[in-house]
């Protein structure tokens, strides 16, 4: 097949993709919630509907309470005006509107650049979190949203990262139009709107289920694979987890022909069943999707054997850890051999693996492979449209996936009262990932298992330390007093003896006292 109609082939699967990520939403229930509690009048019972930022770091269990400032501008300039905007403040000595006082919310126009362009001028303005305006109507709002510059927008606008967004720390929401031109009149009138931005989670027992949806070649994933393995296994099982592999259904794609052949060329296997994107985007060398399928069923098949049972799968972690060093370039991402050594270096039993892949209906007829089959239909029904993902008790986590973001997510969703001392002890702690190495968290006073108690052989040894201390302190103030005392009784007696006929005193000079 010619690199041309190979290239076609992979713009068509990603064409079709981008129509099914511009629909809506990415899945998965929202845990968020944005409402206004002043004034009154905005008030609206059960928050105000709203998007959520796939980049930032939302404080999963706790929430932003904050005043809200418009900030009358695009907020596409790095040099943002903090003195300009609404609700009109004071002034300064110079006669200039004093800046928006800091902890707040801060509500920016759509338009002009990226949302993380505005979300991080935002941030370096000194906002703890960002508002969205919507300013074109969606079609599906009908009579409720009223936009007479403009048509409306079919699609609903998806908060993504522009690929620039790791630095991004705080978190934002998208407002729809209808109910941000209500807050922006509010703020123009210099009338104060408090709006409350919360996260939370479904916290139904003692133990946290969480899911990841990626694929082999995901590059956005790799430091979060390499940190979160101390988390998994220090969670042990009090939390559950899932690892999903993120494939397409080549049915539904047609590159499987009428006449039962793979049409998609070398991005699927099992004569067009189960595809994937060219990570490279060159079908003639290269990794090709093909590939990347083959290593998702390997993956499959490992969590089966050395994970399922625990929830934990501390050999699964070790492996996508020592691949992605050893055989994650296209010289070596096929190779058997790479694989194997591997195994061999996290304990793996290639045998058993293997089994697994060929007993689940293989790779190459045209044969239904039950774990990838499975995988089509829980994509479908947790409504994954974009990688990576990351669910905890079923509701997708937003933001940046790093260590941090979903240390405190899966804390979070530990019913009150139950969650694992690592959680306790790591998930205020200023740096989670060096606390969940070491067990405990650096220059606090609960470090090494000490947990605000003094041990016994501490009290003891200071005890006696300063014991030593006062016996030494008296001592010495002892001897100065005697010494002082001599002295004294000296210049007494000096002072009444008698004086002798040669005019010195009877006690010879030489003599002591004592």
């Amino acid at each position: 097949m010619s690199l041309h109609r190979g290239l076609a082939l992979s713009a068509m699967i990603a064409s079709m993709l981008s129509d099914v990520n511009a629909q809506g939403p990415v899945g998965g229930k929202d845990s968020s919630k944005l409402q206004i509690h002043i004034p009154q009048a905005l008030f609206q019972e059960g928050g105000y509907e709203h998007r959520e930022a796939l980049f930032g770091v939302p404080p999963y269990g706790g929430s932003i309470f904050q005043m809200v400032y418009y900030a009358d501008s695009d907020l596409c300039d790095s040099n943002v005006d903090t003195r300009k905007g609404f609700p009109i403040r004071g002034v300064d000595d110079a006669g200039v509107m004093l800046p928006w006082p800091s902890p707040y919310i801060l509500m920016v126009d759509r338009g002009s650049c990226t949302f993380v362009q505005k979300v991080r001028n935002a941030q370096r303005s000194g906002a703890a979190a960002v508002v969205i305006a919507d300013t074109t109507c969606l079609c599906s709002m009908g009579d409720l949203c009223q936009d007479s510059n403009a048509e409306c927008e079919p699609r609903e606008p998806l908060m993504a990262d522009d690929g620039s967004g790791a630095d991004i720390t705080i978190p934002s929401f998208l407002m729809f139009k209808q109910d941000a031109d209500k807050v922006k009149a509010q703020l123009r009138s210099n009338s104060m709107v408090q709006m409350e931005m919360g996260w939370s989670l479904p916290s139904p027992d003692n133990r946290v289920e969480y899911d990841l949806w990626t694929t082999p070649t995901d590059l956005v994933v790799r430091d979060f694979m390499q940190t979160y393995k101390e988390a998994a296994v220090a969670l042990g099982n009090r939390a559950y987890f899932t690892p999903h592999m993120y494939i397409y259904d080549g049915m539904l794609s047609n590159c499987q022909g009428d006449d039962g052949e793979n049409q998609c060329y070398n991005l699927c296997t099992n004569n067009g069943r189960y595809c994937a994107t060219d990570p490279d985007n060159n079908l003639d060398k290269g990794i090709s999707g093909a590939d990347v399928v083959v290593e998702s069923l390997r993956r499959l098949c490992i969590w089966k054997v050395y994970g399922k049972d625990d929830g934990v799968g501390e050999k699964w972690w070790n492996y996508v850890n020592e691949f992605m060093v050893r055989c994650d370039n296209p010289d070596f991402f096929m190779s058997g051999e790479c694989v194997d050594d591997v195994y061999k270096r996290v304990g793996i039993n290639g045998g058993k693996v293997n089994k697994c892949m060929d007993d689940s209906g293989g790779v190459e007829d045209d044969i239904e492979n039950e774990l990838l089959s499975n995988e089509l239909s829980y994509k479908e029904q947790a409504g994954v449209v974009i990688i990576p993902a990351l669910f905890v008790n079923k509701v997708v986590i937003r933001g940046t996936l790093n260590f941090k973001t979903i240390f405190q997510a899966v804390c979070a969703g530990y019913l009150t009262g139950t969650e694992p001392d690592i959680c306790s002890m790591c998930s205020s702690c200023p740096d989670e990932y060096k606390c969940t190495v070491n067990g405990y968290c650096e220059g606090n006073n609960t470090a090494h298992g000490i947990k605000g108690n003094v041990s016994g052989g501490v009290f003891i040894s200071t005890l006696i330390g300063m014991t030593c201390l006062f016996f030494i302190a008296g001592a010495c103030q002892y001897r100065r007093q005697q010494s002082q005392m001599r002295d004294a009784v000296k210049g007494v007696v000096a002072e009444y003896m008698p004086v002798g006929q040669d005019g010195k005193g009877m006690v010879g000079d030489d003599t002591q006292i004592t």
